[in-house]
């Protein structure tokens, strides 16, 4: 925390708006896909750190600086969706690509925990506007983010037998079954608010 609270200071210094932050780490992101889509999945998992270091900072740079706006949680939220989503299709373009790795099952995992991802932050952005917050379930944006990470990390060494390498398809199905039951978890926390909220009694 000291080293990203320095690098919030000199970005602040600098003058660099948070706005700025948010889009350089969607384009690092970006970057990220393609090497997932070509195979390269140890480097996407470094390429992955970096942007995620870059959505940590530009939240601290906007309060420090107070350049915190309504635009500016809009296009964060916004572009971590993105984000999200580039990640998870750099992973079906791999799989389902002409490679000794081809993989329809992997495909549809990575497939079904896109969509989960996506629904689960929907669901919470939609609650919240309607005046219900609802962060609740095990596998949130953060834990995800990790998740990805491991697996790519591990992934480096296509011909090896070592059962700690080419662990991408085990964290798929960990965030595809992973993804719809927080999301599922969180729909149903959000009908229980909304029945109380409403007066209604509900079973606990």
């Amino acid at each position: 925390m000291r080293i990203i609270d320095s690098m919030v200071r000199g970005l602040a210094s600098a003058g660099v708006h948070p706005n700025i932050l948010t889009a350089v780490g969607v384009c690092i992101n970006v970057g990220c896909c393609v090497l997932f889509g070509s195979g390269e999945f140890f480097w996407a998992g470094i390429v992955l750190i970096v942007a995620n270091l870059f959505d940590m900072l530009d939240g601290n740079v906007a309060r420090l600086t107070g350049n915190v706006t309504k635009f500016g949680g809009f296009l964060d939220s916004t572009l971590d969706r993105l984000s999200d989503m580039v990640a998870f299709f750099g992973i079906m373009i791999f799989y389902a690509g002409n490679s000794p790795q081809h993989s329809l099952l992997n495909v549809i995992l990575a497939g079904v925990g896109m969509i989960g991802s996506v629904m689960v932050s929907y669901t919470t952005a939609r609650s919240e506007g309607l005046g219900v917050k609802a962060n609740v379930g095990f596998l949130q944006r953060p834990e995800r983010i990790v998740l990805l990470i491991i697996g790519s990390l591990s992934t480096w060494n296509w011909n090896s037998d070592f059962f700690l390498f080419n662990r991408m398809p085990q964290v798929l199905w960990v965030l595809a079954i992973g993804s719809i039951w927080t999301l599922i978890h969180r729909m149903y926390f959000i009908w229980k608010e909304f029945r109380r909220l409403e007066g209604v009694a509900v079973d606990k």
